[in-house]
């Protein structure tokens, strides 16, 4: 007969991640001990924060520690596991080193997840992830009307569409006008019925000569006028891009701030041609957030997805 689990108290603690203020930024739940829950115990704890991920701090496995891992990390969602995200990589890293983590290279954190070995980075108070690779692919032209249609946007506002593919995959779709990006209102139901998450993305005007002049004024006349800017949010940073992800199919409808998109997005638009690092990408103010999400490249090309992490709850949680 196998012995009834016994729950026990365990280190937790809530992070907000892109965001250098608390409650502006996308919420995180972390478990920093979840050494012998099942997968359903996991799914089932994730479901009950209902936050768009909540991730599991584990021992590397053998190989993993051999080829560097410093910890592994499981990411779920409300309606299932991830084998890679953005902000949860950035959290959790957080708090394993607010927990006493130390890594076993200085200034390198290796997170190993069920995409693989992710390389992390401190960069002026921020952490950074290196960028894993992303599958892009063209979109069919049928599909593309149809989520462009439950977008609430009209064909012609969309210059350019690709599959993009890191782990989660998303259809990224850039727009004409970061003002048609924060208009969207979007048929979630008609998203989750297409199966397709979407990240959609608009460029400032002469984001890499004057984002400060041209961007900003745009952005925040439209926030401010419909009431989407948040108060006290982070006025320092004028952005380049910005960012909308809809995740109905995962449960999420929209992301407040989305490193694994904004990580493959900035890949696309910089084979494109479109967009070069650094630069800083904006997003979640349609949510009532503020995330700034700093895309860098370093010599070797490698582009780089970093952010502020702030905790905002510590304690212990029985599982």
């Amino acid at each position: 007969m196998t012995p009834a689990y016994v729950s026990r108290q365990r280190p937790f603690m809530t992070v907000d991640v892109f965001t250098a203020r608390p409650y502006l930024g996308n919420p995180l739940a972390v478990v920093l001990d979840a050494t012998g829950l099942t997968d359903a115990q996991m799914q089932s704890f994730a479901a009950w924060t209902n936050l768009s991920e909540t991730t599991f701090v584990l021992p590397p496995t053998e190989a993993g520690r051999a080829a560097g891992a410093d910890y592994r990390v499981r990411i779920f969602t409300p309606g299932g596991e991830l084998p890679f995200a953005g902000h949860p990589t950035l959290g959790s890293c957080h708090a394993w080193l607010a927990q006493g983590g130390v890594p076993q290279q200085a200034g390198r954190i290796v997170q190993e997840c069920a995409k693989g070995l992710i390389s992390i980075a401190r960069q002026d108070g921020r952490l950074a992830f290196q960028a894993p690779a992303t599958d892009i692919g063209a979109v069919e032209p049928g599909l593309l009307a149809e989520v462009a249609a439950a977008l609430g946007a009209e064909p012609g506002q969309i210059l350019r569409a690709a599959w993009l593919d890191n782990g989660p995959r998303w259809m990224g779709v850039l727009f004409e006008h970061p003002d048609q990006v924060l208009a969207l209102e979007p048929d979630h139901a008609r998203l989750k019925a297409l199966n397709t998450k979407v990240g959609a993305c608009a460029l400032y005007e002469s984001a890499q000569d004057a984002p400060a002049l041209i961007g900003r004024s745009s952005r925040e006349a439209r926030a401010f006028a419909t009431g989407q800017r948040p108060a006290g949010a982070d006025a320092d940073a004028a952005p380049s891009l910005e960012v909308r992800g809809f995740a109905s199919p995962v449960g999420v409808t929209e992301d407040p701030v989305t490193g694994s998109l904004n990580a493959s997005l900035a890949l696309w638009l910089r084979g494109e041609g479109l967009l070069r690092a650094p630069y800083i990408a904006s997003q979640g103010c349609c949510v009532g957030r503020d995330g700034r999400v700093h895309v860098s490249e370093d010599a070797q090309g490698a582009l780089w997805i970093g952010g502020h992490v702030v905790e905002c709850v510590s304690g212990q949680v029985l599982l």
